[in-house]
């Protein structure tokens, strides 16, 4: 069986690997791509999206621009190029590349989706949720369309990685984070708690460098990513970040821990802004079940995720017409 994905990204590094695992992976049927701002800007990160699918060999698949900043407007308050470089690929990003993107905008694409797949989309959101949040003004019936959403964010019992409360896609727009968490339809966190324990190394990154053209580009990305986590870990190991989370929702890997609970997002503009507060109370109890709840939150997996990812990658058809 396969899943029916739309991923939405801010096309830094991680997302790149998100990507590339979702054109190789069987398990996936990948319909579209939609582009928030987060990582990048929401032009670069359409731009390297596309160019990632073209790599791969899947430039048929429609890449749709997305919010340019927070749900609620003003400022963009950071982007992370310190992590994924200024152009979101580590400076290896071809400034050349013009991308044809969808006419649709990131939320008509995924309102019009919604309805042509009822009851099987899996919406995987890697990025500030901004696009998300605006679908559901556009189309409150939106939910009871998806089959489910799964989100890269947030943090259940480590600290953030960009405030010691806050994961950064949930930091970066926290009021979309409770607009998509308090909407109807299922989620399932994928954050911190189990992505940083899914390393990506530098055998990972000799492995992709023999394979064809697109396994290659990921190589070439990965050595400024390893060198950002060598300077926060004292390792050259990265998290795996949004590939994981695309391989939880589609089953590429196993879940071993996850309860669904309550969770809300801290919407103040104190410290702990943008931390994402789950109800975890019933692990003392062996997680029964919560009347209403339907946030999944994923607290750990079967290891070996990256391996099975980078053999997808490295092991597909140089299709690319680059």
């Amino acid at each position: 069986m396969t899943t029916k994905i739309v991923l939405d990204v801010d096309t830094g590094i991680d997302d790149t690997l998100a990507i590339l695992t979702a054109c190789r992976a069987p398990e996936v049927e990948l319909l579209a791509c939609t582009t928030t701002w987060g990582n990048i800007d929401v032009s670069q990160a359409a731009r390297n999206t596309a160019y990632v699918l073209d790599l791969a060999g899947r430039a048929d698949v429609p890449v749709a621009r997305g919010a340019e900043g927070p749900y609620l407007g003003g400022e963009v308050v950071d982007f992370a190029t310190h992590v994924h470089g200024d152009d979101g690929q580590g400076g290896c990003a071809d400034p050349r590349y013009v991308p044809a993107l969808a006419p649709e905008s990131a939320v008509e694409l995924l309102l019009r989706l919604g309805r042509e797949h009822a009851g099987e989309l899996e919406i995987v959101a890697v990025g500030p949720l901004t696009n998300l949040a605006h679908a559901l003004d556009a189309d409150p019936g939106l939910p009871s369309r998806v089959r489910g959403v799964t989100i890269m964010g947030g943090t259940s019992f480590v600290p953030g990685n960009v405030t010691p409360a806050a994961e950064a896609n949930i930091w970066h727009d926290p009021e979309a984070a409770q607009r998509v968490f308090e909407a109807s339809w299922p989620v399932t966190m994928v954050g911190l708690d189990v992505t940083m324990r899914s390393r990506v190394t530098d055998d990972h990154r000799a492995r992709l460098a023999a394979g064809g053209r697109a396994s290659r580009y990921a190589a070439d990305i990965l050595d400024f990513y390893l060198g950002f986590y060598e300077g926060v870990t004292g390792e050259r190991a990265s998290a795996n970040h949004d590939a994981l989370a695309l391989g939880v929702a589609c089953g590429l890997v196993e879940t071993l821990v996850a309860p669904v609970v309550g969770v809300e997002i801290d919407t103040t503009h104190g410290p702990d802004r943008g931390r994402t507060v789950a109800d975890l109370r019933g692990m003392w109890r062996g997680w029964p079940a919560v009347e209403g709840a339907r946030h999944r939150v994923v607290l750990e997996v079967r290891p070996g995720f990256e391996e099975r990812m980078v053999d997808l990658i490295a092991g597909g058809p140089d299709q690319s017409s680059r």
